[in-house]
């Protein structure tokens, strides 16, 4: 049976303040909490291996007792915003509408194609595969997201450091980083059952979440499916970021750091993937079709680039 999007349940932008940082923690994936202080192994594991176990379980029971402080005392904020578009595929563009008469676009989204070769049963993929195609005459959406608990870190930071603590002022920036990654799991969780809900009968638990069992990604600007950072200006405007707080820096990094942003596509064979190197022919292609010079094309997809 062929997949038919389903139109969001809850139109419109929903932003969310204060979220509550106890039910974020029941989302926080440990695993790269331990991996940033250089210790590798999958949690809850890591807490019994024989090179690391010790020490691992120190710092955790650490970053526990400062986790415990933060809620309580709510020294950290989390705030997000969400919103599903109408939307449909043009080639290599999404192209998003202002209502379901799509008959006036809001904005267009740009992406890149695989160019590797490969074999022949394996596609070069771009997201906007995902995406029903105009022509298709099947009404798609797109959804867009920002989330961020990095929300007074910088004090309470400077609070500790003030007391000489730096082992507990890299404690919190590191537990900053996993609550947004947990805002972000818990707010996809409530889109896909919810406010698009599109599969509203899902019923995983925290593991499921981490391994990636639900329907649907959610690729962000700058990563490898679509590795042009520029592409977070047009989010941000989507949505008004600052409005929770985030804005971007010159260099289009997120302020605060301990953020998260991107794309939630619904497709059930949606999947994230790598672009890999691409030719200068699609850097001209992609700065025509974002209204870019070839040179500031450059500058941005530089990483990506096979020239």
């Amino acid at each position: 049976m062929p997949y038919l999007p389903q139109a969001p349940h809850k139109p419109g932008k929903h932003v969310f303040k204060e979220l509550d940082l106890k039910i974020l923690s029941t989302y926080i994936d440990w695993t790269p909490f331990f991996l940033s202080w250089e210790m590798r192994g999958s949690y809850p594991g890591i807490l019994e291996d024989a090179v690391y176990g010790k020490e691992a379980t120190n710092l955790f029971n650490d970053a526990q007792s400062i986790l415990n402080r933060i809620t309580d005392e709510g020294t950290l904020k989390a705030n997000a915003v969400c919103q599903i578009f109408p939307a449909n595929a043009i080639e290599d563009d999404i192209e998003l509408y202002t209502d379901e008469s799509r008959q006036n676009a809001l904005a267009k989204l740009h992406f890149l194609r695989q160019q590797s070769i490969r074999a022949s049963s394996l596609p070069n993929m771009c997201l906007s595969d995902f995406i029903a195609p105009k022509d298709s005459g099947i009404a798609d959406y797109i959804g867009a997201f920002v989330v961020t608990a990095g929300i007074g870190c910088d004090a309470l930071c400077k609070d500790y450091e003030a007391q000489h603590d730096e082992y507990s002022s890299i404690i919190v920036k590191a537990i900053a980083d996993r609550l947004a990654e947990a805002a972000a799991e818990y707010l996809h969780e409530l889109v896909r059952k919810n406010i698009w809900g599109y599969i509203a009968d899902e019923a995983l638990e925290n593991t499921d979440l981490i391994a990636e069992k639900y329907q649907g990604i959610r690729p962000a600007p700058g990563y490898p499916a679509c590795p042009d950072h520029t592409e977070k200006l047009t989010l941000f405007s989507l949505l008004n970021a600052e409005d929770i707080g985030v804005s971007l820096t010159e260099s289009l990094a997120m302020m605060p750091a301990a953020s998260v942003c991107g794309w939630y596509f619904a497709h059930p064979q949606s999947q994230y993937f790598t672009i890999g190197k691409i030719t200068k022919d699609q850097v001209i292609d992609y700065a025509q079709r974002k209204s870019m010079t070839i040179e500031e094309c450059e500058k941005w997809l530089a990483p990506v680039m096979a020239y």
